[in-house]
C-alpha cells in the first residue's frame, strides 16, 4: 500500500490518542512529542510495505513508547532508569496495548492532553495555542493565521507555554470536576479554533478540510458527554456541525468558492444539519446565552431558510448585536455588516466597517468584503484597490481565484463602459 494521502490522515486522526498516552507514560510534553514524532518516522517508513495496522493509534503509542525509553536510555547511558511508577501507570505494564485502548481509555487520555494544555497557570493564548500544536498538530504558521499574529511570535509563545508547564510541575492527570469547568472556556476556544482552521483550509471540494473539522466535532461530542447540560457546549456543537454540513456546497467542481447565497441547499447534509439544530434548540432552553450558543443560533437560520432569500437577515443582525455585546470584536462587526447590508444597504454596512480598517488591515475578508461593498455602491476604483489588497493577503488558491472574478467582472463592466462611450 503507497497510499501516503491515507497515511497522512490516519496520523492526524491518530495524534491526539497517541500524545495523550505518551503524555501519560513520560510526564513531560516535549518527551512525548518527540516519541510521537519519531513513531509517525517509522510509520511513514514501514505502513507503505507492510499496509496500515490494526489500531493506528495503539501501534504509534507502542512504537512511540518504546523509542522514548530508548532515548531515555541513552541519554541516561549508565544511570538507572527513574522506577517504572513515575513513567507510566503500573496497569499499563502489565495489560496488552491493543486490548486496553478502548474509547473510554481513548477519552480519558484526550482528556488530560485537552487539560493539561489549557491549564489555568498559563494565559489563555499560550493555552489555546499549546493545544493546537500538541493536541492537533498544527504547524506554527497554521497557529499563527488563526491569532492573526506573526509566526515568530506564535512560536515564541508556544515555547513559553512549554517552559511554563515544565516549571511548574503542572500534574498529568485529570482535574476534578471543579477545575474541568474552570478550564472548559478555553477547551472549547481551542476545539473551535481546530475547526476554523479545516473550515477556511485550501480544500478544492471539501476533503481536505475534513479531517480537522471532524475532529473538532468529534472532541466537541466527547465535550458534550462529559458535560450534557452545559448550553455553551450544546452551542459549539451545534456550531461546527451546521457549518460543515454545507462543505459539498461549499466550492464548485473547478474548486472555486460558492457564496453562501448561492450554494445548492440540496447538497447540505441534512442529517448533520438536523442534529445541530436540534442541540442548538436544546441550548436555548436554558436561557443561558454564550457565544457559541448565538453563532449557532445563526447558522441555524441560515440551515433553515429553504432559499437563500427567505433567510431573516433582520433577526441575525440581531443575533449579532448581542454576540457584540457579549463578545466584541473587529470580526463580529465585519460578519454583523453583511447583515446590516441585506437589511439596510451597502452604505450602512460600509459604515459600520471602516473604523475597523486599522485592526484588520492584514485580514483577507476585510478587504474581500469591503470591495463588495464599494462594488455594489458604483465605486469601481476603490472596489478594485479593495480587491488588490485582499488578494495579497490570499491563503488559498480559492480564496483569490473568488477576488480574481470580482476583479475579472470591474475590468469588463470598464471596457464596455469604454465601447459605449465611443
Amino acid at each position: 500500500m503507497t497510499d501516503i494521502a491515507w497515511i497522512d490522515r490516519a496520523l492526524s486522526a491518530a495524534r491526539p490518542q497517541a500524545m495523550g498516552a505518551l503524555l501519560r507514560y513520560f510526564r513531560n510534553l516535549d518527551t512525548a512529542e518527540e516519541a510521537f514524532q519519531e513513531a509517525c518516522l517509522r510509520a511513514l517508513k514501514t505502513w507503505p510495505d507492510n499496509g496500515p495496522p490494526r489500531d493506528p493509534a495503539a501501534w504509534l503509542i507502542f512504537v512511540g513508547r518504546n523509542s522514548g525509553l530508548d532515548t531515555i536510555r541513552r541519554a541516561a547511558k549508565q544511570v538507572p532508569l527513574p522506577p517504572e511508577e513515575t513513567l507510566s501507570d503500573t496497569g499499563d505494564a502489565e495489560t496488552d496495548m491493543a486490548e486496553r485502548l478502548d474509547g473510554q481509555h481513548y477519552r480519558d487520555d484526550i482528556l488530560r492532553l485537552l487539560f493539561v494544555c489549557c491549564h489555568p497557570q498559563l494565559p489563555a493564548t499560550q493555552q489555546i495555542a499549546l493545544a493546537l500544536r500538541i493536541v492537533s498538530g498544527l504547524s506554527v504558521p497554521q497557529i499563527a493565521r488563526a491569532f492573526l499574529v506573526g509566526e515568530s511570535a506564535m512560536e515564541q509563545r508556544i515555547t513559553r507555554a512549554k517552559a511554563r508547564i515544565a516549571s511548574a510541575g503542572v500534574p498529568f492527570e485529570i482535574p476534578d470536576a471543579s477545575e474541568r469547568a474552570a478550564r472548559l472556556r478555553a477547551v472549547s476556544a481551542m476545539i473551535y479554533l481546530v475547526f476554523n482552521e479545516g473550515y477556511s483550509a485550501e480544500e478544492g471540494n471539501g476533503r481536505a478540510a475534513r479531517p480537522l473539522c471532524d475532529e473538532a466535532i468529534r472532541l466537541g461530542r466527547l465535550l458534550l458527554r462529559l458535560f450534557p447540560s452545559d448550553p455553551d457546549i450544546m452551542g459549539l456543537t451545534a456550531l461546527m456541525l451546521i457549518q460543515h454540513a454545507r462543505t459539498p456546497a461549499r466550492f464548485d467542481a473547478q474548486g472555486n468558492i460558492v457564496l453562501l447565497e448561492d450554494q445548492d441547499r440540496g447538497l447540505w447534509l441534512r442529517p448533520m444539519i438536523d442534529e445541530g439544530l436540534s442541540l442548538i434548540d436544546k441550548a436555548m432552553r436554558h436561557r443561558s446565552p454564550g457565544p457559541y450558543q448565538i453563532q449557532a443560533a445563526i447558522a441555524a437560520l441560515h440551515a433553515r431558510a429553504p432559499q437563500a432569500e427567505d433567510t431573516d437577515w433582520q433577526q441575525i443582525d440581531l443575533l449579532y448585536t448581542s454576540l457584540e455585546r457579549l463578545q466584541p470584536s473587529p470580526v463580529v462587526t465585519l460578519n454583523r455588516s453583511v447583515a446590516v447590508s441585506k437589511t439596510r444597504g451597502p452604505a450602512a454596512a460600509l459604515d459600520l466597517i471602516e473604523p475597523l480598517a486599522g485592526r484588520l488591515s492584514g485580514y483577507f475578508h476585510f478587504h474581500g468584503v469591503r470591495g463588495s461593498y464599494l462594488l455594489k455602491l458604483e465605486r469601481p476604483d476603490e472596489a478594485r484597490i479593495a480587491f488588490n489588497h485582499a488578494i495579497a493577503l490570499a491563503k488559498t488558491v480559492a480564496e483569490a481565484s473568488h477576488i480574481r472574478a470580482h476583479l475579472d467582472r470591474l475590468m469588463k463592466d470598464s471596457a464596455t463602459t469604454i465601447v459605449e462611450e465611443i
